[in-house]
C-alpha cells in the first residue's frame, strides 16, 4: 500500500484530505505544521508528500527541498492559493511533481497522486530496461535476450574463431549485416579489411568486375586495370549480402574462389590467389532456389557449411522493449533528448504489432517518435498510424485507433481535440481554453499530460 504524508495547518482540510486518500486505498499520515511534517518525513518512508506552500512555521519550498534531498524518489505535490501561482511554478523548478490550486476537489488530488505513482513506475521500468539493454548487448549493436537470440550469439562465438564460410539467413531487416560485423570483429582477422557488397544492388553486367576486378580494355570504358572486392579483402573478410540474387552465370566463379581462393580478373588470364574469409547472407530460401534451377547445388552445399538464421522480430517479441529503449537512447543522444518513457498502452501496441520490416522497421518507428514527440512520455498517439491500426489514408481527427483500451481511446480523442483547438486559435491558450469549455488551469494540466510544449512564461501567465 502506498504511503502519503499530508502537511496542512488547516485542520478541516487536513482531515478531509486524509479521509479521501484513505478511501482511495492509501496509507496516510498527517501533520499540522512544517516541523512535525519534516520529522515524519525523516523517520518514515513515503511515496508522496502533499504540502501547503504557506505554513505558520515553515516555507513549503524548504519542506520540498528537504524531502527531495532525503528521498529523491518521493513525489512532492504542493497546495497553493491561486495568488501564489508564481511560487508554485518555482516549486516545480525545484523538483515538485505538480501543484494544485485551492480550492480543489479531493478527487483532483487523487488523480494527481495516481498520475505521479504511474509516472514513477514507468521511470523505474525505464531504468530496468536500460540496464537490461546494457547487460544483453553482447555483439556490436545486436540487442536481444530471447532464447532464439542467445542461440545466435552462441553460434557467432563459435564460427568467429574459424575461417570457414558462413551463411546468414533471415528476412529483410532482421540484422544479418550486424551478425556479419560481429563475426569479423570477434575473429582473428578483426584488424584486417572488412569489405561489404550487396549483390542485389549492382547490375548483373557490372557485378563480376566489381567482385573480381578487370583488366584494361576488358570492356568499353575499362581504361585501366582495377582491383575487385576480393583483392581488396585479401587477408581480411568479405561479406556478400543477398548472395541468392547473384546471376547463375557468375556463381561458378564464386564457387571457385570460395573453394580454392583463386580467380581471374575480368578480361585476364592470370590466376590470382587471395586469403579471404567469406560471409554470405540472403533473405531467400536457397534450397527452393536450387530446386527452381536459379542457384547452383554445388555452391549451395559449399556455402551452407556454417548456417546462422536470424529470427524475425515477431518470433522474439520479448526483445521489443529492450530494442525500443536501445533505439530511444541512440536517437535521444543524437537529438539532444533524454528520459523517454513508454506508457504501458503504447508498449502493448509495440508488442502486438507484426513488424513486416522486422527490427529495421522498429528502429525507424522509434526514430520518428523520438523526433516528433513533443514530450518525453510516449503515448499510443505518438506511434506510427499503421502500428495503431489507423488507415494511413485517413485525415487528421477522422480515425480512432483500434485495439486500444477505452481509456486510451478517450485520451487519444482528447489529445486530438486539444491539438485541433490549438491549431484553430493559433496556439493562444486563453482562446483555446474558451473554445474547449475548460479553465486555463485545466488546459495547462491537460497540455502537460499529453506532452504539448508549455513554456514557463505561459505557465506564469495562466
Amino acid at each position: 500500500m502506498n504511503k502519503i504524508l499530508i502537511i496542512e495547518d488547516e485542520r478541516s482540510l487536513r482531515l478531509g484530505l486524509a479521509h479521501a486518500l484513505k478511501a482511495g486505498g492509501y496509507a496516510v499520515k498527517s501533520a499540522g505544521n512544517g516541523a512535525e511534517g519534516l520529522k515524519l518525513a525523516a523517520t518514515e518512508s513515503f511515496d508522496a508528500v502533499v504540502t501547503d506552500l504557506r505554513l505558520p512555521d515553515n516555507d513549503g519550498l524548504e519542506i520540498l527541498k528537504a524531502v527531495r534531498n532525503a528521498s529523491p524518489d518521493t513525489g512532492v505535490i504542493v497546495m497553493t492559493a491561486f495568488a501564489e501561482i508564481k511560487t508554485a511554478v518555482e516549486a516545480m523548478r525545484e523538483g515538485a511533481y505538480d501543484y494544485i490550486s485551492k480550492p480543489f476537489d479531493p478527487d483532483e488530488l487523487l488523480m494527481v497522486i495516481e498520475r505521479f505513482l504511474k509516472h514513477r513506475e514507468l521511470e523505474s521500468e525505464n531504468i530496468r530496461l536500460k540496464e537490461a539493454v546494457r547487460e544483453c548487448r553482447q555483439f556490436e549493436d545486436i540487442v536481444g535476450d530471447a532464447p532464439a537470440m542467445r542461440h545466435v550469439f552462441d553460434k557467432i562465438s563459435v564460427v568467429a574463431k574459424t575461417d570457414s564460410a558462413v551463411m546468414i539467413y533471415g528476412e529483410s531487416g532482421t540484422g544479418k549485416e550486424l551478425v556479419a560485423n560481429a563475426i569479423h570483429n570477434l575473429s582473428p582477422r578483426r584488424d584486417k579489411a572488412f569489405i561489404k557488397i550487396n549483390c542485389a544492388a549492382i547490375p548483373e553486367t557490372l557485378l563480376e568486375a566489381e567482385l573480381f576486378g578487370h583488366e584494361k580494355g576488358a570492356f568499353t570504358g575499362a581504361v585501366q586495370r582495377r582491383k575487385g572486392k576480393f583483392e581488396a579483402a585479401d587477408r581480411g573478410t568479405i561479406f556478400l549480402d543477398e548472395v541468392g540474387d547473384m546471376p547463375l552465370a557468375l556463381q561458378s566463379k564464386l564457387l571457385r574462389v570460395v573453394e580454392n581462393q583463386t580467380f581471374e580478373r575480368l578480361g585476364g588470364n592470370e590466376p590470382l590467389t587471395v586469403n579471404v574469409r567469406t560471409i554470405f547472407a540472403t533473405g531467400r530460401n536457397l534450397k527452393e532456389e536450387v530446386d527452381a534451377g536459379r542457384f547452383r547445388k554445388d555452391l549451395y552445399y559449399r556455402l551452407n557449411v556454417l548456417p546462422i538464421t536470424m529470427p524475425p522480430l515477431r518470433d522474439r517479441r520479448e526483445d521489443i522493449p529492450l530494442l525500443v529503449y536501445h533505439f530511444m537512447d541512440v536517437f535521444g543522444e543524437k537529438l539532444g533528448k533524454t528520459g523517454f518513457v513508454v506508457t504501458p498502452a503504447a508498449m502493448d501496441i509495440l508488442l502486438t504489432y507484426d513488424y513486416p520490416g522486422n527490427v529495421r522497421e522498429l528502429k525507424h518507428a522509434v526514430e520518428m517518435v523520438a523526433t516528433f514527440c513533443k514530450g518525453n512520455m510516449i503515448e499510443p498517439s505518438c506511434l506510427p498510424l499503421e502500428m495503431r491500426g489507423v488507415s494511413v489514408c485517413a485525415g487528421p481527427g477522422t480515425a480512432v485507433p483500434e485495439g486500444l483500451p477505452v481509456t486510451e481511446k478517450v485520451k487519444a480523442f482528447e489529445r486530438d481535440l486539444i491539438a485541433r483547438a490549438l491549431e484553430e486559435t493559433g496556439g493562444r491558450k486563453k482562446e483555446t481554453a474558451k473554445k474547449l469549455g475548460i479553465s486555463r488551469g485545466t488546459l495547462w494540466r491537460k497540455l502537460k499530460e499529453h506532452g504539448f510544449p508549455v513554456s514557463d512564461s505561459e505557465i506564469e501567465g495562466e
